[in-house]
């Protein structure tokens, strides 16, 4: 947790001292928030993980004789094959299609990932397809 919120923390923090570069020479209002936000994005997440870093216990990343295997857990069980997720992919698409084409898309968007989130669910706790 430490490495990963060291690497966030240097992001943000590239782009912070972009951004305000950005500022000092272009006087531009867009490029620079979006650049502070982009700062923020590595920061409050890599700051939240540097903190939390100093409470827990090392994981297998942060120790300098770490192997790969001591990294790995044990894996649970995923579906070989399952319509599941292009269903909600169709609702995503057709919830994107809602804002081009007007509301009577939506309660397809709707119908179709009501659908997609039950039969995933449902789906994983049989541990197998339906």
């Amino acid at each position: 947790m430490r490495v990963s919120g060291a690497i966030l923390f240097v992001i943000g923090a590239f782009f912070g001292i972009v951004g305000l570069f950005y500022w000092f020479t272009s006087y531009e209002d867009a490029g620079f928030l979006m650049l502070m936000g982009s700062a923020l994005l590595g920061l409050l997440p890599g700051g939240y993980y540097l903190w939390w870093a100093k409470r827990m216990k090392p994981l297998e990343g942060d120790l300098p004789d770490a192997s790969v295997s001591d990294g790995a857990g044990t894996i649970d069980s995923f579906p070989g094959s399952s319509i599941w997720p292009f269903l909600l992919g169709m609702a995503a698409m057709f919830a994107t299609l809602t804002f081009i084409f007007g509301l009577w898309l939506a309660p397809i968007a709707l119908a179709l990932g009501l659908a997609a989130v039950i039969g995933g669910v449902v789906e994983s706790r049989r541990g197998g397809t339906i």
